[in-house]
């Protein structure tokens, strides 16, 4: 299987296993940077050359190379599993992609007809009941998850558990895993721990969220979106998010970690 989602500088000073909704933009544009003096000119997503990446088949030989032999440091980037599904929700099913169209053509209009999802209108923009759509899509979340029905999991609101874990299964170490509410302490943790080409300024670095205005604002406080059922929705699909990377599932009001994440937890856990 290798390393599906990892990328690697040029310079092999860092490897970095992508989690989609977890800073990986500015993550994969500080990489870039520290090998080449300066940012890549577009998503990050889009680049083809500057950088190392599993979907680059000349790549795979390189990080496979790096992975086994855990010749660079390696690291991942998680966040609270709330907050990043309501992003999924708002930035994918609410909003227009960057090519101007709906997030995997036909999804939406699924969701509109068999959940009842509303996403404000054609252009996203219109007034919705924001609570009402969130919970029937989290109930869609929790079909493609358990059932894979109507459609297999999407890589943005699939459990981050599963993400990290294919790079361990398959011979990765990771050195640190991240939280993005902590992301600068984190990231410079990271940047303390490698020789780069070009030094990083994180103070420096804009905030590169390549979703940002896809979709409509959040209107609500977080915890709103989630009654009773969403939250049994949630312990369902995100359990071990919420135990392995330090989360309060009890309380969807509080998005900052709530203890140290145990390297050696989860790769135990997620190494089977």
């Amino acid at each position: 299987m290798g390393f599906p989602g990892t990328w690697m500088t040029e310079s092999e000073s860092v490897v970095y296993r992508v989690v989609p909704k977890c800073a990986c933009s500015t993550i994969g544009q500080i990489m870039f940077y520290s090998d080449h003096g300066k940012f890549f000119d577009g998503d990050i997503h889009d680049a083809k050359s500057g950088m190392h990446k599993w979907a680059h088949d000349d790549s795979q030989p390189l990080i496979t190379r790096n992975v086994e032999n855990h010749k660079s440091y390696a690291f991942t980037c998680v966040r609270n599993p709330y907050t990043r599904i309501l992003s999924s929700f708002f930035d994918k099913i609410c909003g227009i992609q960057r090519n101007g169209r709906r997030y995997r053509g036909n999804l939406v209009p699924l969701l509109v007809q068999k959940y009842g999802i509303e996403v404000g209108g054609d252009d996203g923009k219109q007034e919705f009941d924001q609570i009402a759509s969130f919970r029937r899509f989290l109930l869609f979340a929790r079909d493609t998850i358990r059932w894979r029905r109507p459609m297999d999991p999407d890589i943005h609101w699939s459990a981050q558990s599963g993400h990290v874990s294919t790079f361990i299964v398959n011979g990765g170490t990771y050195d640190k895993i991240i939280w993005t509410e902590k992301f600068n302490d984190g990231m410079q943790s990271v940047l303390d721990a490698i020789d780069t080409p070009h030094a990083v300024n994180l103070s420096e670095i804009p905030r590169f969220n390549e979703s940002e205005g896809h979709g409509p604002k959040r209107a609500h406080p977080v915890e709103d979106y989630f009654d009773d059922l969403s939250m049994h929705l949630m312990r369902e699909i995100f359990k071990k998010d919420f135990e392995l990377f330090k989360y309060d599932f009890d309380n969807p009001a509080n998005k900052m970690p709530t203890g140290e994440i145990d390297l050696a937890e989860v790769h135990a856990k997620l190494g089977d």
